[in-house]
C-alpha cells in the first residue's frame, strides 16, 4: 500500500527494478580484499569496476579489479583481475586468461582509453604497487606497456582517468594518488578499545600526476608543468568536464580528508586552482571532507555540468550547483540528498537518467571502511543499503531504492553504469568488497523513450573523450560528456544516453567535437543507437 502511495506520488508511471542477474549471466568473480584480521589499511578501499568494449562488436563487456594476498594469508591461485566478453545473450564468458588481462597486483582503480589512435580501447589499471596499461592489440588480446609508456607508477594510486586535456588529439592521462603506505610502518589503531583501521588523516598524502601523451606511445609527467600539482591530497576519484563551457576540459579530485580540488584548463597546456573562488573544496560549513567518489552532470538542464561527491559517515554526500560563471552552491541539504545519506559511507556515483524521464538521477554505492563499525558505533553498519535518488525536474531527490529493488546490503565500492543488453535503459555493475559483484538489470527504463549516442573521433581522439553532445526536444535541452574514468575509480559506457520521457522525436542534436568542430542533426527517431563519425574538415 504505501508502494504505491509513494509511487503516485513521485509520479513514477512505469516502475522500474534493478534485478540482479550476476548469476544468470555466468559471472562468477569475487573480489579480495586480503584480510587477514590484522587491519593493514589497504584493505580499506576496494576497488572499481568498468564497462567497455573492448572487440568493438556493439556490446559492452565487464573488466574487475582485483585485490591481492596481503601479508599473513595465501591464496592458491593467486587472486586476478577478470574480464568478461558479453555474448550478446544476456550471459558472459571469462576470457581472462586469453585476453592477458589478469593482473595479480593489489588492484584499485581502472579507466579506459584509446591513447594511440588505433580504433580499439584501451585500459589502465591502478594498484597499490606498479600500475598497468594494456594495449588492446585488435585481436581480443593485450599486452602490458606500462614500463615503456612510462606509467607504472609504483605508489598507491586509486582514481585514472583518461582525456585530451590540450585538445591535440591523443588521450592524456591523471592518476589519483592516495597515501605513503608500507606494510612495515601500519599501526595498530583502536576505536573506543576495539581494533579497527586507522584514520587516512594519520597517513601522508601523496601528489597526483598528469601525464601528457607524446604521441608516440610514451607519456610525460607534466603534473608540476601544467599548474594541477598538490604534494599532500589523498586523491581518490577523478573526473573530467567542461564546467565553464569553454570548450576545454577541466578536472575535479575527490581527497580524502583534504580539500577537494577544481583545476580550470586555461586552454594553453596549464591549469589553475579554481577550488576556492568556485567554493567546492569543503563542505558547506567549511570543512574537509573523506570525499571518495564523484562525477560532473547536468541534472537540471541548465547546460552547465553540476558535480556530486560522496563522502563518509556523518558528512553526508555533496550535491554542487553550478551557477556560471565559475561559481557552485552547495545545494546538498535543499535537495533532498543531504539526510537520507548521512548516516551511510559512499563510494560509486554517478548522474544518469534510470527511468528515461529525461532527467538526471542519482546512484551511490555504499559500505563502511570498519568491519568492526557495529561493535563501537550504534549507528554505523559495515554492509549497507546502496541507493537510488529520483530526479523530480524541480531541483529535488527523491530516494527510491526500496521500490525499485536495491534491497542487498553489501560493502560496494565501485560501480560502472551502461546499456549491456542493449534494450535503451542504463544497467548498473557493482563491486563489492571482499564479494561476489552484482550486475543490475534495469528493467522497465526502456518503457519510455530514449536515444543513445556513439561518437568516433577523426580529428579528435577515437573515443571522442571531451565531445559534448547537446539534445533538443521540445521546450526541453540536455547536455553530457563522453568520459572516461569517473565516480570512484571505474569506468562506464563511452556511449552517451539520453531519456526522451515521451517524445518520439529529437529535435535537434549538436555535437561538440574536442577538436572544435561543430556536427549536428535534426529530427532523429528515439528509441535507436546513434553512431556519429567527425567530419574531417
Amino acid at each position: 500500500m504505501f508502494a504505491e502511495w509513494a509511487s503516485a506520488q513521485l509520479n513514477i508511471e512505469a516502475p522500474v527494478h534493478f534485478v540482479d542477474v550476476t548469476e544468470e549471466a555466468g559471472i562468477h568473480f569475487v573480489h579480495v580484499d586480503g584480510r587477514s584480521g590484522r587491519h593493514y589499511f589497504v584493505e580499506t578501499l576496494g576497488s572499481g569496476v568498468a564497462f567497455l568494449d573492448y572487440d568493438n562488436d556493439g556490446w559492452l563487456d565487464i573488466y574487475f579489479v582485483n585485490g591481492a594476498a596481503l601479508p599473513g594469508i595465501k591464496y592458491d591461485p593467486p587472486p586476478t583481475n577478470a574480464l568478461y566478453h558479453n555474448n550478446h545473450d544476456g550471459t558472459f564468458t571469462d576470457v581472462t586468461k586469453t585476453a592477458g588481462v589478469g593482473d595479480t597486483g593489489y588492484g584499485v582503480g581502472v579507466c579506459a582509453g584509446d591513447y594511440d589512435n588505433d580504433g580499439d580501447t584501451d585500459l589502465y589499471v591502478t594498484n597499490f604497487g606498479r600500475n598497468v596499461l594494456y594495449r588492446n592489440n585488435g585481436d581480443g588480446t593485450f599486452t602490458d606497456v606500462a614500463k615503456f609508456a612510462g606509467v607504472d607508477d609504483p605508489r598507491w594510486s586509486a582514481g585514472c582517468s583518461f582525456a585530451d586535456y590540450d585538445n591535440d588529439g591523443d588521450l592524456d592521462l591523471y592518476v589519483s594518488n592516495y597515501i605513503d603506505y608500507s606494510f612495515e610502518t601500519e599501526r595498530v589503531c583502536l576505536h573506543k578499545g576495539i581494533r579497527a583501521y586507522c584514520d587516512p588523516g594519520s597517513y601522508t598524502g601523496i601528489a597526483d600526476i598528469l601525464y601528457r601523451n607524446n604521441g608516440n606511445g610514451t607519456f610525460t609527467d607534466v603534473t608540476k608543468d601544467a599548474g594541477a600539482y598538490d604534494p599532500s591530497g589523498l586523491g581518490l576519484g577523478v573526473v573530467w568536464g567542461d564546467y565553464d563551457n569553454d570548450g576545454d576540459l577541466d578536472i575535479y579530485i575527490a581527497n580524502d580528508t583534504t580539500e577537494n580540488k577544481l583545476y580550470q584548463n586555461n586552454g594553453d597546456g596549464t591549469f589553475t586552482d579554481a577550488t576556492m573562488i568556485a567554493g567546492v573544496g569543503y563542505s558547506e560549513d567549511g570543512r574537509a571532507e573523506s570525499s571518495m567518489g564523484t562525477d560532473f552532470g547536468d541534472y537540471d538542464n541548465d547546460g552547465k555540468l553540476d558535480i556530486i561527491v560522496t563522502n563518509f559517515q556523518g558528512e553526508v554526500y555533496t550535491l554542487y550547483h553550478n551557477d556560471g560563471d565559475g561559481f557552485f552552491s552547495d545545494v546538498s541539504y535543499i535537495s533532498g540528498i543531504a539526510d537520507k545519506t548521512l548516516l551511510n559511507l559512499g563510494w560509486g556515483t554517478k548522474f544518469f537518467d534510470y527511468d528515461n524521464d529525461s532527467w538526471r538521477d542519482l546512484f551511490f554505492a555504499n559500505g563502511h571502511i570498519h568491519d568492526t563499525i557495529e561493535l563501537f558505533d550504534d549507528m554505523g553498519t559495515y554492509a549497507q543499503l546502496n541507493q537510488l535518488f529520483k530526479n523530480d525536474g524541480k531541483g529535488h531527490f527523491v530516494e527510491v531504492s526500496q521500490f525499485v529493488g536495491l534491497l542487498d546490503k553489501a560493502v560496494s565500492h565501485g560501480a560502472a553504469f551502461g546499456d549491456f543488453d542493449n534494450d535503451g535503459d542504463v544497467d548498473i555493475v557493482v563491486s563489492n568488497s571482499h564479494a561476489k559483484p552484482q550486475l543490475l538489470r534495469n528493467d522497465g527504463g526502456n518503457l519510455k523513450n530514449w536515444l543513445i549516442v556513439k561518437l568516433i573521433g577523426t580529428r579528435s581522439n577515437r573515443n571522442a573523450i571531451g565531445a559534448r553532445v547537446q539534445v533538443v526536444v521540445g521546450s526541453l535541452t540536455m547536455i553530457d560528456e563522453v568520459r572516461s574514468g569517473s565516480g570512484y575509480v571505474s569506468q562506464n559506457d563511452f556511449r552517451l544516453h539520453f531519456g526522451l520521457d515521451k517524445a518520439k522525436l529529437v529535435d535537434r542534436l549538436e555535437v561538440r567535437w574536442p577538436s572544435g568542430i561543430i556536427q549536428c542533426k535534426e529530427n532523429i527517431s528515439a528509441n535507436q543507437f546513434l553512431e556519429l563519425v567527425e567530419p574531417r574538415k
